[in-house]
């Protein structure tokens, strides 16, 4: 019974903690999908796709639409620390869930080393440090999103909705500054490797527009999500579309060749318009990127930790602060663990960022197609038919992570392995959040339950 009181905890019975308002949610979301990506994805997509790498840009912008809208759709009906596992659940059961769960939580230590990662490499350019000062820039970024979620989502929330202020306003400027440096040339020949150049361009751009599934997990955390998450939604589509967008064709149109050698491409544009100043205001960029997204993937990922303890897919201690408005202490101390172990590893055995970006990539493709697929099941029209287009879009795009999708692979067995080793404690929890659904008014289809 305990757990399932745990379980049920929905908007109208939550417990009592800060609830997130549209503002605050808004830069969540945008921490988590305008990430540290765009410092070193433009490079990356360039190098593989030449002046073409803009399609690439533009058909993920284009699939985020539908994926973002079916992700707050699901949000609103049901709200819950457990995001997208909480949404298989639903449509296909426990084991389902676990493995989505566990691909998602084990991504998190990868994904926000990367985005420190970048950062910093940001960081140590523009402001002439070496090897080691980029080790404690990455070390730094990552103590410090860890604290902000330590002290709860009324501090890290606030924080980000200034970060996030201060970073649009530095994009845009970076963008307007070098506009007028475009040449037209720079964008002949358009696709030097082909469009199999463009397919593998979308496969590390993933990394630049997952967030939606981060931000799932923060559902139960706003105060009224059927309102304000769709709001959320809409407001960071049109933030991140203009932004992306504008840089990939400035970075191409300005840079020309040096966009596919460069890794630091931003500091090459802020040059071509502030001159000396580009290093310090690219460090600054730096800095708001990775912590806005690192501090957005901890604190899904530490709620959706708690969530799957609650539900039997973790050890049961891990579930301690699982409920709305608490901070999940646990959960994030096995996510701090974990990301310290892997940064040690990284710096001793100098893990390539482009195979940390891919490896993030495959496993969030994976927990994208499964949450779409889900929502083909759980809304109704026309939500059904947009998540059905989300879906095909998604596997397109999870195919073209290659062998990378080995990744997601070792997760997937632990969290069935978990799943079958203890199957009462996920059908009850699957049943749990199915009763959870009806009693805060959000009743999936019973016909289409498998719990």
């Amino acid at each position: 019974m305990a757990k399932t009181q745990m379980v049920t905890a929905g908007p109208a019975e939550a417990a009592p903690g800060h609830r997130l308002g549209l503002g605050q949610g808004t830069a969540l979301f945008l921490g988590a999908v305008l990430g540290p990506g765009v410092l070193a994805l433009p490079h990356l997509a360039a190098a593989v796709a030449g002046p073409a790498s803009v399609v690439a840009w533009a058909a993920l912008l284009a699939l985020s639409v539908p994926v973002a809208l079916t992700f707050a759709a699901l949000g609103g009906r049901f709200p819950d620390g457990g995001g997208v596992a909480t949404f298989a659940a639903r449509a296909f059961g426990g084991r389902v869930a676990a493995v989505t769960g566990w691909w998602f939580y084990f991504a998190v230590p990868i994904g926000v080393l990367a985005g420190a990662m970048v950062g910093a490499r940001y960081v140590a350019s523009g402001l002439g440090l070496g090897p080691a000062g980029t080790v404690a820039v990455t070390c730094a970024l990552l103590a410090a999103a860890f604290t902000a979620n330590y002290a709860g989502l009324r501090f890290s929330g606030r924080l980000q909705l200034v970060l996030l202020a201060l970073l649009t306003a530095l994009l845009v400027a970076a963008v307007v500054v070098a506009a007028p440096a475009v040449r037209p040339g720079n964008f002949t020949p358009f696709a030097p490797h082909g469009w199999s150049g463009v397919a593998h361009a979308a496969g590390v751009l993933f990394f630049a527009f997952v967030g939606w599934e981060a931000a799932s997990h923060l559902s139960a955390e706003f105060a009224d999500p059927r309102r304000h998450l769709p709001r959320a939604t809409a407001l960071t589509l049109a933030i991140v579309g203009v932004l992306y967008l504008g840089l990939a064709v400035v970075t191409v149109g300005v840079l020309g060749g040096r966009a596919a050698s460069s890794p630091v491409p931003l500091a090459l544009l802020l040059e071509e318009g502030v001159g000396a100043l580009a290093g310090p205001l690219t460090a600054v960029a730096a800095v708001l990127l990775s912590f806005g997204a690192v501090n957005a993937y901890i604190a899904g990922g530490a709620r959706l930790g708690a969530a799957l303890a609650r539900d039997g897919a973790l050890p049961r201690p891990l579930a301690k602060g699982a409920a709305p408005g608490e901070v999940p202490a646990r959960s994030l101390t096995l996510l701090a663990v974990l990301t310290a172990a892997l940064t040690a590893a990284a710096t001793v055995g100098e893990l390539d960022l482009d195979t940390l970006m891919r490896a993030t990539s495959a496993c969030l493709a994976a927990v994208t197609a499964v949450g779409v697929a889900a929502a083909t099941r759980l809304l109704p029209r026309p939500g059904r038919q947009v998540a059905t287009a989300a879906t095909a879009l998604t596997l397109v795009l999870l195919a073209s992570c290659g062998p990378y999708l080995l990744v997601p692979a070792v997760p997937a067995a632990a969290g069935l392995l978990a799943a079958v080793r203890r199957p009462g404690a996920v059908r009850g929890a699957a049943g749990g959040l199915r009763a959870a659904g009806a009693r805060a008014g959000r009743p999936g289809p019973a016909r289409r339950w498998r719990g």
